[in-house]
This record gives C-alpha cells, structure tokens and sequence, in this order.
C-alpha cells in the first residue's frame, strides 16, 4: 500500500472529510461521491513571450461539486502549483461556500509559473491563452474564476475581455475581482482579509481577549495578510511580525502597517533596516509568542513537526490549508484556539457573491452594504460553527467541515442521482 504524504494538500483535504463524514454518519456510498470531483483538465499551451521566445505553460481547472450551484473558485499563478493543490483547494471551496451558506459550488484553477519573473505583457499572454484553453469550462452559469495567489484585478480583466470576445458580447459575470470600471464591486478587494479580521475578532471576544494591544502575528503580506494585519491594527492590535515571500521582520514593541506598505511597495520586499525591525524567517515567525497568529501564505506551513512550536492563543487561516490533520490534533490538545480557513478566509467567496449578483442583474450596492452585509454573514457562520464546536465537543475546522459538509450532503441526497 502507498504511503499516504500528510502534507500533499489533497490527502489533507481527503482526510479532513473523512474526519467529520464519520461524525455525520454518512454512508460510504455519500463520502465517496463528496470526495469524488466532477471534472478537471490539464492544459498545456505556448505563450508568446519578450523577444519572441515561445515557452510552453502547464496549467489546471479543477471542478470539484456544484450540487448547490455554480463552481466557484480563484485561479494561482505559482512555481510551485500542482494538480492535487488544485484539487484540495477546489473540494475545500465547495465547504467554503457551504459554511457561509452561499450558493456556489468548489472550483480551483492553476498555471505553473513565476509571474514575479514576467512581464505585464507576458502576462496577458498567458492568461488569455489559458482563458481559451479552458473557456469550455467556465461561464457564468457554470463556473466562475476569481484572483487567488499571484493574481489579481487585472488579470481578471484580461479573462474577462478574452471570454466575451470569443462570446462576441459583453460578460462580466464570468469573473469576480474585477476592477470597479468592469463591473466589479466595492469592497471585494479587501473581503477576504477583512473577512479574516471578522472572524479573529469574534474567535477574541469568545475567549475574552481584548483586541486593544493584542500581540498579532502574520504570515503573508499581501492581500489577505497585509489586509488583515491593517484591519488588527486599527482596531488596537500590536502587529509584532509580518512577513513575504523571501522573509519576515519582527519588532516586539509593534510594526506600522502603513511603514511596512510604503516598503513593500518601493523595494519589492520588507527591509528590516528600512523599518527598525530584526529579519527573521518565515518558519521563525510562525513559533514567535503571541496572541493571534494569521497564517495568510500557502498550505502546509503548520505541521506535526512545528505545533508544538507554536506559542499563539488563536490562530485565524487566511490561507487555505495552513494547518495539517496532524498540527490540528496538537494544536487542540494545547488549548490553541483555530478559526479554520473555511470560515476565516470565506469573506472573499462572500463578496464576490456579492459581485456576481449584481452583474446578472445589473445592480450596483454601496460600499456600506456591501460591508453590512459582509459581517452579518460572517458573525452568524461563525456562531453556527462554534455551536457545533461545543455541541460535538470537537475542534473549530471539524465543526466548520459538518456544518459545510452536511449542507453539500443534504443538497445531494434532495437531488437524487440522475437517471
């Protein structure tokens, strides 16, 4: 028998449902079809690149379920993508929309690549060739794209252009994340970190901790973490470290948010020297003592080999993944307390809901509704979570994964199986 990876994410993912189907009670005919995915493609296409040198990209689309709607998910530009990341973080989109209760299904797109490397021209190459190489698949009705890693408001501008040039009309529902002048919506820029804010915000008052000078630690500064550590920030938090790809900076007496952007933005990079901190390591920044820590960067960053490590009261998941099966049993026996990335990062499916409506029917809703209706939806899956949490007297992620779970379960056995 093959050796099962505990870090491949989708083993992850696998395990994860195996875990709450047994609380649930699912039959293994249920378990198997939920794990089961709809469809997915590999594509390999030429791109065009500076100086005429043709190079050839691998990338995914993975459709994982859409008994409650249509597929939703973001799309990755990484070195590092791979099919069973693709596949993980499609199944863990279909929980995600479950949890919020949003009518979406679980999607995940890919290329393999560096874009930190590439031109914004080889960039829109590339994406428009991987929009045609996978257009028979997405759609506003059946799946639609949003920005995840390495991708952004822009790129979905370049999908959306392609799209409705090969449709010969206008589309904008077929992305969400698009700038504002494209039909995208107020406040979907920052959902996903804010959405984090929310939930760490309520994991806090749940446990007592005041927010005011709240030690916070985050992994990742870009959209989700960087969003993330300025919502803590102004609600009275102490951002102690933060970091990027290439490293972290730490300052105990707490880092300004606005400084660290102004570095990011001129140097590409956090510069400790820049902003009087000490440069530490990513793997260093996730073991620093503190009462939040937010890991908003890629999968498998928490593990068995380091939960023991961790010195954070509560941590919230910005990134999808974080945290493996096995860190999860250690982290729960400690007492640490997890906002589990099917809650904590689902402020970004939230609002690109939002989006999606208001471009099939042509509405327009202000900055202040949108929020409204943001935090509602998260305030209450938060409570639905714990409640089951409590009930059950299982960790956070379980309770998220019955409540998402069953949603999915329940909706499938409605529908029957066709013929």
């Amino acid at each position: 028998m093959e050796k099962m990876d505990r870090n491949d994410p989708l083993e992850m993912a696998l395990e994860q449902v195996d875990i709450a189907a047994e609380r649930l009670r699912l039959s293994p005919g249920m378990v198997g079809k939920l794990k089961s995915r709809q469809q997915e493609i590999t594509v390999q296409f030429p791109v065009k690149m500076d100086g005429d040198e043709i190079r050839i990209f691998t990338g995914y689309r993975v459709q994982h379920n859409d008994i409650r709607g249509p597929y939703k998910g973001g799309i990755r530009y990484h070195p590092d993508v791979s099919l069973n990341e693709v596949r993980a973080l499609a199944m863990w989109m279909t929980w995600k929309s479950a949890v919020v209760n949003i009518p979406f299904g679980g999607a995940k797109g890919g290329v393999i690549c560096d874009p930190k490397t590439m031109s914004a021209t080889e960039l829109e190459h590339l994406t428009r060739r991987y929009t045609w190489q996978i257009s028979s698949m997405i759609g506003p009705e059946r799946d639609i794209p949003a920005p995840d890693v390495n991708t952004n408001p822009q790129v979905m501008a370049w999908i959306m252009d392609t799209y409705s040039t090969m449709k010969n009309r206008t589309v904008p529902a077929v992305v969400t994340g698009k700038p504002l002048e494209l039909g995208g919506s107020v406040g979907r820029h920052e959902a996903t970190g804010k959405g984090v804010f929310i939930t760490g915000a309520e994991a806090a008052a749940h446990l007592g901790l005041s927010l005011e000078g709240a030690r916070v630690v985050v992994q990742g500064a870009g959209n989700v973490g960087g969003i993330a550590a300025k919502f803590f920030q102004d609600a009275g938090a102490k951002i102690i470290a933060i970091s990027d790809s290439t490293r972290g900076i730490y300052n105990e007496k707490g880092l300004n948010m606005d400084e660290v952007f102004v570095c990011k933005s001129r140097y590409k990079c956090l510069i400790g020297e820049q902003l009087k901190a000490e440069e530490i390591t990513n793997a260093e920044l996730l073991e620093l003592d503190c009462d939040i820590l937010v890991p908003s960067a890629l999968e498998g960053q928490i593990t068995g080999e380091n939960a023991d490590r961790i010195k954070a009261r509560i941590i919230v998941e910005g990134a999808n993944g974080p945290t493996t099966p096995e860190a999860d049993r250690i982290l729960y026996d400690r007492g640490v307390f997890i906002v589990p990335d099917i809650l904590a990062n689902a402020g970004g499916v939230t609002v690109s809901y939002f989006e999606w409506v208001q471009n099939l029917q042509n509405l327009l809703w202000s900055e202040e509704e949108i929020s409204e209706k943001l935090t509602s939806i998260l305030k209450r899956s938060f409570r639905e979570v714990l409640d089951i949490s409590e009930r059950e007297k299982v960790d956070m992620r379980t309770g998220a994964l019955m409540l998402g779970i069953k949603r999915v379960a329940d909706a499938t056995r409605f529908r029957g199986f066709y013929p």
